[in-house]
């Protein structure tokens, strides 16, 4: 049999083999070039709890050290988010270990925020924190994510049903669920924001504006964005002046006297004498959350639980810092309040100590505690402690 001649592809094989080869390449340049490639994330199984109530006697199960800033809330489903500069990490609250993280090799980490079984965490990838994304907090898996135009020092926080982005002309509003931003304020023509936060009684914001030496306080409804009311502080010159929290009641540290502000029309309830500073007051630890239908305020080693409606002392004690305000342990009608020489099971309603789960070494001051199951998770400014 004569040999077959091969006879070549026709031109249009050729070309549309140069084409295919063309978007391969085309494709990999791109994924080796986006946030997918340059993100690192694992996840997990749900970690199970267990029932069991903290002992009598605890020791340091585990410890971790935050890279960046801790948000106020760190504990959620069962894990202990601690951030880092390009991401952040979530820990098992019983053991320590590594449940699942996210990181960014392309961005670096604006805040985070804990909260309604979510991790919330804005990424800066220019000069602006411009991308959002919500991970379920248990596992790691990603529920949503969307762009966003923050300044590059916005700074995230966040209560059941509300992330707070803000920054010194304004703040936006979103919803930790849906993904959508729920309304935005601008600061006034030529004013500063000098302090924003979050909490069940609203947005609440300190404001300095020119040509005024008052600092105005004003409070908005976390859902429609709607103005509450706002209030001129009388503040002596040159006294610092910090919001400290808008749990319940609405309270502003100036000079050496807390102020108690009404959450229905921001009425002066009580003025608070705080006890002598031991550091700059500028920067000094300030606590507030909120169980049941009291206040809890941390200030200076006083720890208060004042009535939500009328700002009135229940009680006051000695403290490390600030006690939980978990649902379980608010629902129990008792909360763990950190003191010198470990933690103490307080009565909500009197501040009547019903347990004790002693520390070797105590607590240091300027934590804020919470609960899950038999272990005491403590946060501190630059660390996380966890007893069991």
């Amino acid at each position: 049999m004569p040999p077959v001649a091969l006879r070549p592809p026709p031109l249009r094989v050729w070309i549309w083999t140069a084409a295919t080869l063309a978007l391969a390449l085309v494709a990999v340049l791109l994924w080796r070039g986006s946030s997918v490639a340059a993100t690192d994330s694992t996840t997990a199984a749900r970690s199970q709890v267990p029932d069991d109530a903290p002992a009598g006697e605890l020791t340091q199960a585990w410890s971790a050290t935050a890279d960046a800033g801790l948000p106020r809330r760190v504990v959620e489903g069962g894990r202990v988010v601690v951030p880092g500069t390009r991401g952040l990490t979530a820990l098992d609250a019983v053991t320590g270990d590594e449940a699942w993280h996210y990181r960014r090799a392309d961005a670096r980490l604006c805040g985070l925020t804990a909260v309604d079984g979510l991790v919330v965490a804005v990424f800066r990838t220019a000069d602006r924190c411009d991308e959002a994304l919500a991970l379920d907090a248990a596992t790691g898996v990603r529920q949503w994510t969307r762009n966003l135009s923050l300044r590059g020092d916005a700074t995230i926080a966040g209560t059941e049903q509300v992330v707070l982005a803000a920054g010194p002309t304004g703040i936006v509003v979103l919803d930790p669920v849906g993904d959508n931003v729920r309304w935005r304020v601008a600061a006034g023509e030529g004013c500063r924001l000098a302090a924003t936060d979050v909490g069940s009684a609203g947005v609440a914001l300190l404001q300095r504006c020119p040509g005024t030496a008052a600092v105005q306080l004003r409070l908005f409804d976390p859902f429609s964005g709607q103005p509450r009311w706002t209030r001129d502080l009388a503040v002596p010159e040159g006294a610092p002046v910090r919001l400290v929290g808008a749990d319940r009641l609405v309270t502003v540290a100036a000079g050496d006297d807390l102020l108690v502000h009404s959450p229905a029309d921001g009425t002066l309830l009580q003025e608070l004498p705080l006890p002598a500073a031991g550091g700059d007051p500028a920067t000094e630890p300030l606590l507030q959350g909120g169980a049941g239908d009291l206040a809890l305020l941390w200030a200076r080693g006083t720890l208060w639980a004042l009535d939500g409606t009328t700002g009135q002392a229940r009680w006051q004690l000695p403290a490390q810092g600030l006690p939980s305000g978990d649902a379980g342990t608010a629902a129990s009608g008792a909360v763990w309040v950190p003191e010198p020489g470990g933690f103490v099971l307080r009565d909500l309603a009197t501040g009547t100590q019903t347990g004790r789960a002693a520390v070797d070494g105590g607590l240091d001051a300027g934590g804020q505690t919470s609960v899950v199951g038999p272990v005491l998770v403590y946060r501190l400014p630059d660390r996380v402690l966890a007893f069991s």
